[in-house]
């Protein structure tokens, strides 16, 4: 048995999705690794999810080290957040399980569904 933060985790997989877990995660840190974005932004490219719930996750994924939270001494208060290393390293993993998606899934989709 693992622990983080107060959490028992069964193994390193359980611990390592537990990072990424949820439907907003992987979306956040997709759009990141296309570069640095403004919260702004993210919640514009990420459309269906409310402020309360960015703000959460964002904070969830700093905290766990996947992303970095760059605040500029200006007015008004300009943040913007970036992927960390870590965050860079479990990227391609990522990128992996969504080609996997494609491959099995995608015959799946209704037609005006598929982008």
């Amino acid at each position: 048995m693992l622990k983080y933060k107060g959490k028992k985790f069964v193994c390193f997989m359980d611990l390592g999705m537990e990072l990424i877990r949820g439907k907003w995660k992987a979306v956040i840190l997709c759009h990141l690794n296309r570069g640095p974005k403004r919260f702004l932004e993210l919640q514009r490219i990420t459309s269906g999810v409310s402020q309360k719930v960015l703000t959460q996750k964002l904070n969830e994924l700093e905290s766990d080290g996947l992303i970095l939270k760059k605040r500029f001494p200006e007015v008004p208060p300009r943040v913007e957040y970036k992927l960390s290393s870590l965050g860079k390293e479990i990227f391609p993993s990522l990128k992996m399980l969504e080609q996997w998606a494609v491959k099995n899934f995608n015959h799946l989709l209704d037609s005006d569904e598929k982008d």
